[in-house]
C-alpha cells in the first residue's frame, strides 16, 4: 500500500535520519533443514554451547566463527567490549572476537550455560524467521565474564546436517564487584547503637537532595522517563546522580501536553525499572496519570531532583576529567540560587522528542487567528467552538490526537498530510506487534531480552512479517483511508512502525479513533501539498490553493537530539557529539545509550520500554568508568 513519491520528496518509508542507513532485512540460509521429530532440543543446545565454550577457552576464535552459518549474527552489548557491536558472518565475527581479545582485560567472555528455569528460557523448537518456514531452536543462557555476568539468547538451525548458530546475543547484566543494591543486597536501613548526632532517614534524605557536601558524579538533564530510568539504575549501582529539570514538577513533560493525550502502548510494555505499574493500572495510561506516577517514582526510589532548574553553561575540563556546570535554581520564595557543580558525567535525557521542529513559514507573524503553535505547546481544543476552523499540519500520532480533540469540541478540522503515514490499529499493536507483552505473559525482563537479542537486521525481517499481519487486520481502515485520499505506507522495506521509528523517528499513527473520523469526513484531508505561506486567516499551499483557519497547529515533529545539545551546551560540546539516532553502518542505533564522541557526555532517550532496557546498559558503562575498569575511547 505504498504511496507515490510526493513532489520530489522521498516518501517517509524511504527516509532516514541524516546519515542513517536503511538496514537490509536478514535472510536465512537455503540449506536450513527441518528438525527431526525425535530431536532433543536440550541436548542439541547443550552440545553446541559446550563446543562454543571449549573453543573460547582455547582462544580458538576461528573455530568459534565456524560455529555460525554464513549469514549468522553475533550481537554484543558490553559483554565482549565496552561498545554495542553487531557482527554478521564468520569473518566479521572472527574480527570481533580477535579485536575484543586485545582489551585491557583480555577476552572477557567465559563459560555460558543454557537456562532451563522457565518455559520461555529453556531450549524450544519453533520458527525462527517469522513466517514458519525456517524451524530451529531458541534458548536463553547465562554467562560469566572477567568483570561480571550476563544473559543472552541463542538461535540455532540445522545447516545442511550440522547444528550451527544463526544468531547469538550477549549482554552484560552486572559487574561482579559492584552489584545492584536490591533484593538480598538491599540496604539495612537503620543504624543501631548510641552515636552522637545520629540522623534519621528523613534528615539523611534531605542532605542527599541538597548535594551540599559533594558534587554528584552525574548530572542528568531532564526528568521524564529518560532521566528517571537512568537515575534509578545509577542509584542501584551506587553512583550519585542529580536530575535537573526546568519544569516546576516532575511529570510536567507529560502533564502539560495536549488535553487528550494517552499512551498508545499497553501498560505491560511500558513498565519502569524496579517499580512496575500496579495491577489496577489502565491498559493505556493517560498523560496526567503517568505524570503522577513519575512523581511517586521519584519519591519511592529516593531519586534526587531539582525542579525549576536550568543549565546555564557547561564546559569539559580534560585535565580534571570533569565538567564545570553552572545551574540556576528558582526557589518557591522567588529567589534564584546559582550552583557550580563538577560532575564527571552529564547525561542529556531530554528525550527523542526534546527539541521541537517548528518550520518557519513566510507570513507566520501576520496570522490573526486565535492560535498558531507547535503540537508540544498545544494545551487542548477550546470548548464550545462549533464552526471554528482549524488546520493541523502533520499526519502522525500527535496530529491525529489533536485533530480528534478538535472534532470532539465542534471545530471544522482539516489535516494537512505532506507525505505518507504508516497507520495501524491500537488492537494490532497490543495483539500482534507487542503480543509477547501481556497480562499473564512471561516476565517483562525476559521478553525484553528476547526482543533485543535480535540484530536490527533480523528484527527487521520479523517486523516485515508482523506488518503483513497488521495490514490484514487493519485492512478495513486502511482501504477507507485510501478512498478519501489519505496516503498510507508500509514502512521501510515493509517493516512497519518499528523501523520508521528507528530510521526516521516518526511517520506513523497508532489508531485510537481518528482514522474513522477521516474516513467519515469529520476530519477533512489536504494531502500531498507543502505549506508555502501563512496568511492572516489561513494557509496557502505550493499549488496556490488556500485553507481558512482560526487555529493552526504544527504537528511537525522534532529535531535531532544533537540539536538540543547545541542549544543547551553550545557548539564546543555539540560539535564533538556524533550523530544521534538512526541506524549506523555497524547495525546499531547511533550514539544513544553509549559513548557519544564527547568524553563524559551521554544521550539517553526513547519510549518507556527502550528507556527501561537501555538504562541498565548505560549505567553499566558509567559505573565501569567510575570503577576504573576502562576509560573514554577504550573498547
Amino acid at each position: 500500500m505504498g504511496s507515490a513519491q510526493l513532489h520530489g520528496q522521498l516518501p517517509t518509508w524511504e527516509r532516514s535520519a541524516p546519515g542513517s542507513i536503511n538496514i537490509s532485512p536478514a535472510v536465512f540460509p537455503k540449506s536450513a533443514l527441518a528438525p527431526s521429530q525425535d530431536l532433543d532440543a536440550n541436548k542439541t543446545t547443550a552440545d553446541l554451547v559446550t563446543e562454543l565454550n571449549e573453543s573460547l577457552a582455547k582462544a580458538d576464535y576461528a573455530a568459534v566463527s565456524k560455529l555460525f552459518v554464513d549469514q549468522g549474527f553475533w550481537r554484543d552489548h558490553l559483554a565482549l567490549t565496552w561498545e554495542f557491536r553487531t557482527a554478521q558472518g564468520p569473518q566479521e565475527i572472527l574480527n570481533l572476537l580477535e579485536t575484543s581479545s586485545k582489551s585491557r582485560d583480555g577476552f572477557r567472555l567465559k563459560n555460558g550455560t543454557p537456562d532451563t528455569s522457565s518455559a520461555l528460557r529453556a531450549p524450544r523448537i519453533g520458527p525462527l524467521d517469522g513466517e514458519g518456514e525456517v524451524i530451529g531452536i531458541t534458548f536463553f543462557f547465562n554467562f560469566d565474564t572477567v568483570i561480571g555476568s550476563g544473559k543472552g539468547v541463542g538461535r540455532i538451525i540445522n545447516d545442511n546436517g550440522t547444528w550451527k548458530f544463526y544468531s547469538l546475543y550477549t549482554a552484560l547484566q552486572e559487574l561482579k564487584d559492584y552489584k545492584e543494591t536490591i533484593n538480598e543486597r538491599r540496604p539495612h536501613g537503620v543504624e543501631h547503637g548510641a552515636k552522637q548526632g545520629r540522623q534519621n532517614w528523613a534528615q539523611r534524605r534531605e542532605q542527599e537532595k541538597l548535594h551540599k557536601n559533594a558534587d554528584p558524579a552525574v548530572v542528568i538533564i531532564g526528568a521524564g522517563q529518560s532521566g528517571l530510568t537512568i537515575a534509578a539504575r545509577l542509584k542501584m549501582m551506587g553512583v550519585e546522580a542529580l536530575i535537573i529539570d526546568e519544569s516546576a514538577r516532575v511529570g510536567d513533560s507529560w502533564r502539560k501536553r495536549y488535553h487528550q493525550l494517552v499512551l498508545h502502548d499497553p501498560v505491560w510494555y511500558d513498565h519502569m525499572p524496579y517499580l512496575p505499574f500496579p495491577a489496577h493500572w489502565p491498559i493505556f495510561t493517560p498523560k496526567d496519570k503517568l505524570a503522577e506516577f513519575f512523581e511517586a517514582y521519584v519519591t519511592l526510589l529516593e531519586l534526587n531532583v531539582w525542579n525549576s532548574t536550568s543549565i546555564e553553561g557547561a564546559s569539559w575540563d580534560a585535565t580534571k576529567g570533569s565538567w564545570d556546570v553552572k545551574l540556576l535554581r528558582h526557589l518557591e520564595d522567588g529567589s534564584v540560587e546559582t550552583h557550580n557543580l563538577h560532575p564527571r558525567h552529564v547525561i542529556q535525557a531530554t528525550g527523542h522528542s526534546g527539541f521541537k521542529y517548528v518550520p518557519q513559514f513566510k507570513g507566520m507573524d501576520t496570522f490573526e487567528g486565535d492560535r498558531i503553535c507547535h503540537s508540544s505547546d498545544f494545551p487542548g481544543a477550546r470548548e464550545n467552538s462549533k464552526g471554528k476552523k482549524t488546520v493541523v499540519v502533520g499526519s502522525c500520532n500527535s496530529a491525529h490526537d489533536i485533530a480528534q480533540d478538535f472534532v470532539e469540541k465542534g471545530y471544522d478540522v482539516t489535516m494537512v498530510q505532506r507525505s505518507s503515514t504508516f497507520v495501524t490499529k491500537s488492537e494490532s499493536i497490543t495483539g500482534i506487534v507487542l503480543s509477547a507483552y501481556s497480562e499473564n505473559g512471561p516476565p517483562v525482563e525476559d521478553v525484553d531480552l528476547l526482543i533485543h537479542s535480535a540484530s536490527l537486521a533480523l528484527l527487521k525481517t520479523y517486523q516485515i512479517s508482523t506488518a503483513r499481519r497488521q495490514a490484514e487486520n487493519d485492512r478495513d481502515i486502511l482501504e477507507g483511508l485510501l478512498r478519501v485520499g489519505f496516503k498510507v505506507d508500509t514502512g521501510p522495506d515493509g517493516a512497519g512502525l518499528f523501523y520508521k521509528y528507528f530510521q526516521w523517528g516518526g511517520g506513523y499513527y497508532i489508531d485510537v479513533g481518528a482514522s474513522q473520523l477521516i474516513v467519515d469526513g469529520k476530519i477533512k484531508m489536504k494531502s500531498g501539498q507543502e505549506v508555502s505561506e501563512v496568511l492572516p486567516h489561513g494557509l496557502r499551499f505550493a499549488d496556490g490553493s488556500e485553507l481558512e483557519a482560526d487555529e493552526i497547529i504544527l504537528a511537525t515533529g522534532y529535531g535531532n537530539m544533537r540539536d538540543k545539545t547545541r542549544v543547551m551546551l553550545g557548539d564546543a560540546v555539540a560539535d564533538k557529539v556524533n550523530d544521534v539516532w538512526g541506524i549506523g553502518a555497524g547495525g546499531e542505533l547511533r550514539s544513544i545509550w553509549q559513548q557519544s564522541g564527547h568524553p563524559g557526555f551521554w544521550v539517553h532517550g526513547g519510549n518507556l520500554a527502550l528507556c527501561r532496557y537501555y538504562s541498565r546498559l548505560l549505567a553499566l558503562q558509567i559505573k565501569g568508568i567510575e570503577a576504573g575498569l576502562y576509560g573514554y575511547g577504550e573498547k
